[in-house]
């Protein structure tokens, strides 16, 4: 994710920018006005303490458009070919910067619209300050998507059923969650998975530092064009 999304710019070869016209965007946010708007692939704006990045990174990407109301309402307009790869994340961050160990809270509201086709999931991404880590928090999927690494088994934290994977991309470890029926809102608690991974798997130290918690799309394919809504999002940590 640039420093946002450095395990998947390592996994492809960038494809060319789009040229976009600005009425995609708008044409694809809501019906009150968006205070941003965004067919950039690296277009980005900070709002209300978060950050929202449109983050087309990968190969054979088609059009995307994102726009926001405020840093926690905002969506996204994506034309992907239905070819196999991730083709963006687009994204809203809040940086965190506390250990495991010192963390009181890490909890999240989320509420979203997606589609009933294309391939994608909505997902977590939480990272480590120096990248060597990444958790992977996947509220619902659809089409043909899956995780990095090998099944580790099935775990009840944080207020939801997960089904964890392990893997490495090569440049970073992945511990992949995926809820395992499809959520369109509710509430997680994210400090008792990260602490499970410290603690009882021994999978990292307590001592890391967690710096950005993301949420958003990796879009795999959505062709014709399919929006995403993220109506409502809060993330806190402290």
């Amino acid at each position: 994710m640039a420093t946002n999304t450095i395990r998947k710019i390592t996994m492809a070869v960038l494809a060319p920018a789009m040229a976009l016209g600005a009425t995609v965007g708008l044409a694809s946010a809501p019906a009150s006005a968006a205070v941003w708007n965004s067919c950039d692939r690296w277009g980005s704006a900070n709002l209300d303490g978060y950050k929202l990045y449109n983050n087309v990174w990968g190969s054979g990407a088609g059009s995307q458009c994102v726009w926001a109301n405020s840093g926690t309402g905002w969506g996204v307009w994506a034309d992907h070919p239905n070819t196999g790869g991730i083709k963006s994340y687009p994204n809203s961050t809040k940086t965190i910067n506390k250990t495991i160990d010192s963390l009181g809270w890490l909890t999240s509201n989320y509420n979203v619209s997606v589609p009933s086709s294309g391939a994608y999931n909505t997902a977590y991404d939480i990272w480590d300050t120096d990248h060597q880590y990444e958790i992977m928090l996947w509220v619902n999927y659809n089409g043909v998507v899956g995780p990095i690494g090998g099944y580790e088994g099935n775990v009840t934290l944080g207020g939801h059923n997960w089904n964890v994977y392990k893997g490495t991309n090569g440049s970073n470890q992945v511990f992949s969650f995926l809820r395992t029926s499809d959520s369109n809102s509710g509430t997680v608690d994210a400090k008792p998975i990260l602490q499970w991974i410290a603690y009882t798997k021994g999978w990292m130290p307590g001592s890391e530092t967690i710096g950005d918690v993301q949420f958003g799309y990796e879009i795999t394919s959505s062709s014709g064009g399919l929006n995403f809504n993220t109506d409502n999002l809060t993330i806190s940590g402290g």
